[in-house]
């Protein structure tokens, strides 16, 4: 299959999906984003919470060496 007849069947296929209606989309698209800040507010935590508990273990090992 070409690139140009791929191109018009991804178009022609677009214009046959219902879209939502602008409300219910925007409604999805707050959740969404509030759902994202979320997570990445979570694994940031996640990361911070890892990092200082390697940090202690180095040092834990560290004093164990000399």
């Amino acid at each position: 299959m070409g690139v140009r007849k791929y191109t018009k069947e991804v178009i022609k296929e677009g214009k046959r999906v219902r879209w939502p209606k602008r409300e219910a989309f925007l409604a999805a698209l707050i959740t969404t984003i509030v759902i994202c800040v979320f997570c990445a507010l979570i694994l940031s935590l996640e990361d911070l919470a890892a990092g200082k508990v390697i940090e202690a273990l180095k040092n834990v090992f560290a004093g164990l060496k000399a």
